[in-house]
């Protein structure tokens, strides 16, 4: 608009110099060219009159805009201030509902009187952004359907945290959190692993899902590096119990605390790398170690359980392979005291591993058919410290499954599988089974 307007007087002149040659040239009056002009000035001065409309106009623009943003900062820091107070800010924070769970059907091919359908979990969970820098992230899940005195049903709350963003690249969190282990702890609904039930070594080994209450930082860098680090409670060892068989399932699983009435006296320290600077692939490693004798028992046994993982995503493909390693220190007088026909001494050295391919075989829409392949070996008793003469205890035989099937996409958040288990020391765990999955 404004070179338009400075193209004007340009313009003008122009017409003023043809209306000169003109007059010579057709020997015309000296009064009709002062007509000329002055109809010439007049025009300039109506040009004039409506660039200064114009301007007038656009600084009436330019001060309502400024009002409209300075009212709208105002508003956002009405509601910042107002926020964890209870009060009603003029624009309400976000909170979003979530849930995933999964409807399991289980049939042994050589005990078919075992087969059972189960609603393994259902979840409820819950996200509330304070402000732009604080949210809230809770979940609440329930096992087995039916929860009473009398059902093999549970309640619990799995996640109960508060995270702050202290800078673009680091936050901090608060409460009770998923501890960074492996590709399953944090990421344990069922659209986002294969297979109707999870892996063992994710479930035997690092005993998904795995939480703690402590406080944790959270930072990023430019290269793709996420890095995990924190203080919390840790692991109650007095809960080991020798006449079941919870601690041959799954060593830590039988004395975690999920922040139940947590015995607090020897915290633990962990930490986790996860590195995405390539895309589609991703590289990491956890580490959780501390005391779990928590004054309750003559020895103080430490508790130290790590793993490295990794996946890769070139094209259709999709592949992965965990290795997680457990130990506890100081078992042996702990053992001495339980009878020898206790079935489950506390084993010394735990481990395992597993391999897993899968790949998108066909797509249309939202519908994806991925089958996959999945080989376990792992351990729950791999070493005993020393038995007294008499109470040996030798190692127990690495078992080792092979899994095969397909999950199918209804959705990105609707999964219907299949798939067939095969076990190389206890056949009689081999087994056919389906599920049905959500997540949203």
């Amino acid at each position: 608009m404004q070179k338009k307007f400075k193209l004007i007087p340009l313009c003008a002149a122009l017409t003023l110099l043809g209306l000169h040659g003109a007059a010579f040239a057709q020997a015309a009056t000296q009064d009709t060219l002062l007509q000329k002009l002055e109809q010439m000035s007049a025009e300039i001065d109506k040009l004039k009159a409506e660039v200064t409309q114009l301007k007038s106009a656009q600084n009436k623009t330019e001060a309502t805009a400024q009002q409209a943003s300075q009212t709208a900062a105002q508003a956002q820091s009405a509601a910042a201030s107002v926020a964890g107070t209870g009060m009603s800010a003029p624009h309400a924070p976000a909170t979003v509902l979530t849930s995933y769970g999964e409807i399991n059907y289980n049939h042994p091919t050589k005990n078919a009187s075992a087969t059972q359908a189960d609603l393994r979990r259902a979840v409820i969970g819950l996200q509330h952004r304070f402000d732009d820098k604080t949210k809230f992230v809770g979940e609440f899940e329930w096992e087995h359907a039916v929860t009473s005195a009398g059902d093999h049903g549970e309640a619990a709350v799995e996640q109960a945290y508060v995270e702050h963003q202290l800078h673009p690249a680091l936050a901090v969190r608060g409460g009770l959190f998923l501890v960074p282990m492996g590709l399953l702890n944090e990421n344990h609904e069922p659209t986002a692993y294969y297979g109707v039930e999870r892996n063992f070594v994710e479930t035997a080994i690092i005993p998904s899902t795995w939480r703690e209450g402590g406080a944790m930082l959270i930072g990023t860098t430019e290269q793709g590096l996420t890095w995990k680090a924190g203080v919390s409670t840790g692991f109650n060892i007095s809960k080991w119990d020798p006449t079941s068989t919870d601690g041959k399932q799954s060593p830590l699983g039988s004395v975690h605390q999920e922040l139940q009435l947590a015995k607090a006296r020897n915290l633990s320290v962990f930490g986790a790398l996860d590195w995405r600077g390539v895309p589609g692939v991703l590289v990491g490693a956890g580490l959780f170690t501390g005391k779990a004798g928590q004054g309750l028992t003559a020895s103080n046994p430490t508790v130290t359980v790590w793993d490295l993982h990794t996946r890769w995503t070139p094209g259709k493909w999709d592949l992965a392979a965990v290795y997680a390693s457990g130990s506890i220190s100081g078992t042996g007088p702990l053992n001495a005291a339980f009878a020898a026909t206790d079935p489950t001494p506390i084993p010394a050295k735990f481990d395992g591993m597993y391999v897993q391919a899968a790949y998108t075989l066909w797509s249309s829409g939202d519908y994806q058919l991925k089958p996959f392949a999945r080989y376990e070996r792992f351990n729950t008793a791999k070493a005993f410290a020393a038995f007294p003469i008499g109470l040996e205890r030798s190692a127990d035989p690495y078992e080792r499954v092979a899994t095969v099937g397909a999950n199918f996409y209804l959705s990105p958040s609707v999964v219907i599988k299949a798939d067939y288990q095969r076990f190389s020391v206890n056949s009689l765990n081999n087994r056919f089974n389906l599920g049905l999955g959500w997540s949203f």
